[in-house]
């Protein structure tokens, strides 16, 4: 399997979720593409930060993730 993405979104947000899943026993992955937007030289206002977790957590990692999107 592999990785999916769980978020799309600001910076803050998505290191909070990210807490939240970790917190779960659930590992996380970020891509954060306004940090590389900016490095390239090209700043883009609509990129966002990502937050992915393995397929095969998705199960366990889901009812914190609701929770989270029902909360903001």
């Amino acid at each position: 399997m592999g990785l999916m993405k769980v978020f799309s979104g600001s910076e803050i947000l998505a290191l909070a979720l990210q807490q939240k899943i970790e917190a779960a026993g659930v590992e996380t992955e970020i891509k954060n593409n306004i940090q590389s937007a900016r490095m390239s030289g090209f700043p883009n206002l609509d990129s966002a930060v990502e937050v992915f977790i393995q397929e095969t957590d998705f199960a366990k990692a889901n009812p914190v993730i609701e929770e989270f999107r029902l909360s903001i």
